[in-house]
């Protein structure tokens, strides 16, 4: 625990923070990048070019200060970002490297500011929080490489068929080259792709992709979107273009905070838009082959039929099981596409459109997208009287982010 005026004199240094913001964290990244080069095969080096990861690190960074007096807050920010690190193998020896250079980049920044008495104040907090992750990550290492088919570390999967689910988006079934049972996982979590140096990049690339499919002990499912905009996927384009039957690739195994939790009566409602509508596909097939007893709700927006991944997925489904309910919308609908049949509206989704009985405080909302559709959905389900934020789980893709506005 920290004591008093550690906490205080963190605490005192949020203006600074917040008034620097993502200056601070594009310092620390460049910094250690330059000094510890070696990392650089363990991050998205995307997400550091387009601000994405310098973003959520200051955004942490602000939380844990802002929270440290009440540690119950920070529960939930530590068990996402501790199954993240997971996906990344970040280990014990790593924290004192980055807490190296966020000091030293207080310093270089903030000279004035950065007085001993506060420097040792956030060498103090970061090692209690360094300290929660190791254990945290340490329990998660160990589980799962204590279940039947768990492993610990790279193993080695084979592409064992490679389907295309629409125009961008392609899955990939892969099975355990040493034949041997693969572990179980929650619907909605992900594995991590380990791709190797020179080939999707000069460095090693890890990307987390959500499983598609329910757990059946003997292979994964992912779905990967290829991504073109604003500039090409490494990872998912290497998959689309290069990865065939019968090649191997290196797979962590799953993680992740997202998962479905509802009991065998609960309603769901599962809201997706674009490839979001991978984990929402492990969570449906999942909760049919366990014969929920509830309604179950299948919410999707996309932009056209051509990239509508699962569509005719979806339709068979819903025409065996009675209690499975689908609404589509598409943005653009091309001239090809039919209503009422491909997709029931045109537009951004918009859930005043249905039955006003699909929200109520007996339903869990399980949401999934890009950061403009979760935030937009989030409000728009917010504003009904009857259901509250603990009725919600999401996911938003990339690093952390939450939709909530007191993070």
């Amino acid at each position: 625990m920290l004591d008093a005026q550690t906490i205080a004199t963190v605490q005192a240094t949020i203006p600074l923070l917040e008034q620097a913001n993502t200056a601070i964290t594009t310092h620390f990244y460049q910094r250690m990048f330059k000094w510890n080069p070696e990392l650089k095969h363990m991050f998205n080096l995307s997400n550091q070019h387009n601000s994405t990861q310098p973003r959520a690190l200051i955004n942490a960074i602000l939380a844990y200060a802002k929270h440290l007096h009440e540690p119950d807050r920070l529960a939930q920010m530590v068990e996402h970002i501790a199954q993240k690190h997971t996906g990344f193998m970040i280990l014990p020896d790593h924290y004192p490297i980055v807490g190296q250079h966020l000091l030293a980049t207080l310093e270089e920044l903030a000279p004035d500011a950065a007085t001993p008495e506060v420097l040792a104040a956030w060498e103090k907090a970061y090692a209690v929080l360094a300290n929660i992750f190791i254990q945290r990550e340490g329990q998660l290492y160990e589980q799962r490489e204590s279940v039947t088919g768990g492993w610990r570390g790279p193993r080695s999967f084979c592409v064992i068929r490679k389907e295309r689910e629409s125009e961008c988006i392609t899955s990939f079934v892969l099975a355990p080259e040493d034949g041997e049972a693969v572990m179980d996982f929650q619907p909605g979590q992900y594995l991590s792709v380990i791709t190797p140096s020179g080939s999707a990049s000069t460095y090693q690339q890890i990307r987390q992709y959500s499983l598609s499919d329910k757990p059946n002990g003997k292979t994964y499912r992912i779905s990967v979107k290829r991504e073109q905009s604003p500039q090409p996927g490494l990872v998912s384009n290497y998959l689309h273009e290069q990865v065939k039957v019968g090649d191997k690739l290196n797979i962590l195994p799953p993680a992740g905070d997202f998962y479905l939790q509802a009991d065998h009566k609960t309603p769901v409602v599962l809201i997706s838009a674009g490839v979001g509508v991978t984990p929402m596909m492990s969570m449906l097939e999942s909760l049919l082959d366990r014969q929920h007893a509830e309604k179950i709700y299948f919410l999707h927006a996309c932009e056209h039929g051509d990239v509508h991944a699962f569509g005719r997925s979806l339709s068979a489904l819903k025409q065996q099981y009675a209690n499975l309910i689908t609404y589509t919308w598409y943005r653009k609908p091309t001239t090809q596409d039919r209503k009422l049949n491909d997709y029931d509206y045109a537009g951004i989704m918009n859930l005043s459109l249905l039955n006003k009985s699909l929200f109520s405080p007996e339903h869990q909302y399980y949401l999934c997208g890009p950061l403009s559709f979760m935030e937009n959905i989030y409000q728009q389900l917010m504003t009904m009287k009857r259901i509250s934020s603990d009725q919600l789980f999401y996911e938003v893709f990339g690093p952390h982010n939450s939709l909530e506005t007191d993070n």
